[in-house]
């Protein structure tokens, strides 16, 4: 199965047939496709499921089964549909549940074929990871590559080898990290690889707007990359600061003009200096009671108007009239 998929919009999975059965109890549980991989909300009409049950979901291609991870609260609104990315439909087989457990070793056998023969082609390509589909429909490879890779005569091999669909998908560095899976700065699971769906645009603005160390080490994530959770509260801070005084801005407090050096958007307080009585905390009371100074910007020009070209300009045009 594939795990790095959207998650579904909630209108599909209301069909009619489920708007007929609304007596029936809804109950959503946390589900993983492996062992170690991301968590999803699925849907079950089934109460009774506990963890560690294995378990037959709906997926875009064919049912493929999942490990219940725990239960998770429902909608608290009645008229408000809660969002779910799966839909249980049964418990397993005993064959079902035996085939299951011998799918991770089968997708490790892949893995490790097909780096013999990338290997074997001499291919500029990183294999990340092999999945296999529960039908054995399909077999899908990730890999990661600088440059375009030409690996016609390699699926050729995977396919006389596996006698199934094959399909080589390139991915990125942040989603070859979400599928390998790690241990962040702050001690938790990575966020890719718990509970994000899709990665966002990340900036080094965000961390100017938080103000974080612009060190790349203490940004980055283990893929190099700009931390995810700089977006978290990124809206936050952009909301807070668009009351409070920008740095450089100059206050006059009580008779007292201070130019302030650095804000601190979760305090509510800034900081400001002053010639004449050094720095000055003010409080949100306070820097809301200053009136802002207007600086008096030089008119361009003014000093072409007024110097030695200028006074050369007219010289030279009276010299000019009086030839």
């Amino acid at each position: 199965m594939t795990e790095n998929k959207e998650p579904q919009s909630v209108e599909p999975f209301f069909r009619k047939e489920a708007d007929a059965d609304c007596s029936e109890k809804k109950t959503y549980y946390r589900v993983r496709f492996r062992e170690l991989g991301q968590e999803y909300t699925a849907l079950s009409t089934e109460p009774e499921l506990g963890k560690g049950d294995v378990v037959m979901a709906e997926t875009e291609h064919c049912l493929e089964p999942v490990i219940v991870i725990s239960r998770t609260s429902g909608g608290t609104d009645p008229n408000i549909k809660r969002g779910f990315s799966y839909k249980i439909l049964r418990r397993v087989t005993a064959e079902e549940k035996k085939k299951y457990e011998t799918l991770p070793a089968l997708e490790k056998q892949a893995a490790s074929f097909c780096r013999k023969c990338i290997k074997k082609h001499s291919l500029s390509m990183h294999l990340v990871r092999a999945e296999r589909f529960f039908n054995g429909s399909k077999v899908i490879f990730y890999f990661t590559a600088e440059n375009r890779v030409d690996f016609r005569e390699l699926v050729k091999d995977l396919v006389q080898e596996f006698r199934t669909r094959v399909e080589m998908r390139q991915i990125g560095v942040r989603h070859e990290t979400k599928m390998t899976g790690g241990i962040g700065a702050c001690g938790r699971e990575l966020c890719c690889t718990s509970f994000l769906q899709k990665f966002d645009s990340v900036s080094i603005k965000m961390a100017k707007t938080q103000d974080l160390p612009l060190n790349p080490a203490k940004i980055s994530g283990v893929c190099n990359r700009l931390l995810c959770c700089l977006t978290y509260e990124f809206d936050n801070y952009k909301t807070i600061k668009r009351e409070m005084p920008r740095v450089g801005r100059l206050l006059n407090y009580e008779g007292t003009v201070y130019r302030v050096v650095r804000i601190f958007a979760l305090q509510g307080t800034v900081l400001a200096v002053s010639r004449e009585d050094g720095e000055l905390l003010m409080t949100e009371e306070q820097w809301r009671a200053a009136t802002p100074v207007s600086r008096q910007v030089p008119q361009k020009g003014g000093k072409a108007k007024g110097g030695k070209k200028g006074g050369q300009r007219k010289k030279g045009k009276q010299e000019e009239n009086s030839d």
